[in-house]
């Protein structure tokens, strides 16, 4: 099934159902009205949605309209919690590199993990606010799932049963409010502004052999202001989902709605570019002797889509913003 969330001025959206096609669409009210409410109750829901998505692919689902994505907003426009991940574990060696510092402790058996904030999520083509440009405006393109009911303590295999939906996202993030935040030892807070993402969440089943051993197997197509960036593969993860969704469960429950991510996609080889900027000039820093390219400017755009390895467009739609002056 593929979801998206409809904008009609509530907290949370009107749930849709989305055609594999993804021309048509239909309300999912009133099996759901909502897709946290549909993920609260998924056990009793799921039969009910999956009869209407199986109509609207068969074309004779009543009420059906065409399908807007500059319509909706994030498929969760809010979450009970947002947790990112640092599971491609080149991103970080290669910041090690370019500063010339030891690997954080076990880095390689113990995925690294912040809570982030997940009341304001951002749609699929909303504008980006940001307070200036010296802030160090960097886009990060990224895979992440939805869990439902996660009890504290699973295995990441059982934990890999608790996923219901697959999304793309991208993780803004404001490079020079960074480094200070991490040496306090608190964490990310003003570094990283609401995250946005693809119009739709699919289940697992739609992605077919592209969902695999807990990896989303696609590549991460990204465009700065219409040039090629770079399209990452997703099968590099270190960490599974299932390996982070049971970190962040080892010492507390997770409830139905929670996102996981992976964390920048990022590739050992040079030749698949990469999925932020901040990358880019950490290569850049440590083949060239300086980082060369700047972040981003108030005007600019980036565009992220996810592709199957064959080149076929991947189901989560488009993301496609553009960063504009908060003043």
């Amino acid at each position: 099934m593929r979801f998206a969330t409809l904008r009609d001025g509530s907290l949370d959206g009107r749930l849709l159902l989305v055609s594999r096609d993804g021309l048509r669409a239909m309300e999912a009210a009133p099996v759901a009205p909502s897709l946290l409410a549909a993920l609260q109750r998924w056990a009793h829901v799921q039969p009910a949605l999956q009869a209407l998505a199986d109509a609207l692919d068969a074309g004779h689902a009543a009420g059906a309209f065409d399908f807007d994505p500059h319509a909706c907003a994030a498929p969760l426009p809010r979450s009970p919690q947002w947790l990112d991940g640092s599971a491609f574990l080149n991103h970080g060696r290669l910041m090690d590199q370019a500063f010339d510092k030891p690997p954080p402790p076990l880095v390689d058996t113990v995925p690294l993990m912040y809570q982030g904030a997940s009341d304001d999520f951002l749609g699929p083509h909303d504008d980006v606010p940001m307070p200036t440009e010296a802030d160090g405006i960097d886009f990060e393109g990224e895979f992440g799932v939805v869990t439902g009911a996660v009890p504290m303590g699973v295995s990441p295999a059982d934990a890999l049963g608790c996923v219901r939906l697959v999304l793309q996202l991208n993780d803004w993030s404001l490079r020079a409010l960074g480094p200070h935040e991490m040496k306090t030892g608190f964490g990310f807070l003003q570094a990283k502004p609401s995250t946005a993402f693809a119009p739709l969440a699919v289940t697992p089943d739609e992605l077919g052999p592209a969902w695999r051993d807990g990896r989303v197997q696609m590549r991460l197509h990204v465009q700065w202001n219409g040039a090629r960036f770079g399209e990452p593969h997703g099968g590099e993860m270190n960490f599974h989902f299932g390996q982070l969704i049971a970190h962040a469960a080892r010492t507390r429950r997770l409830t139905a709605g929670c996102i996981v991510g992976s964390g920048t996609v990022s590739n050992v080889a040079r030749t698949a570019g990469s999925a932020c900027i901040a990358e880019r000039r950490i290569i850049e820093k440590i083949d060239l002797g300086e980082s060369r390219t700047a972040f981003m400017r108030f005007g600019d755009r980036v565009r992220m889509q996810a592709c199957f390895d064959d080149g076929r467009e991947g189901p989560f739609g488009l993301i496609e913003q553009r960063v504009v002056s908060a003043a």
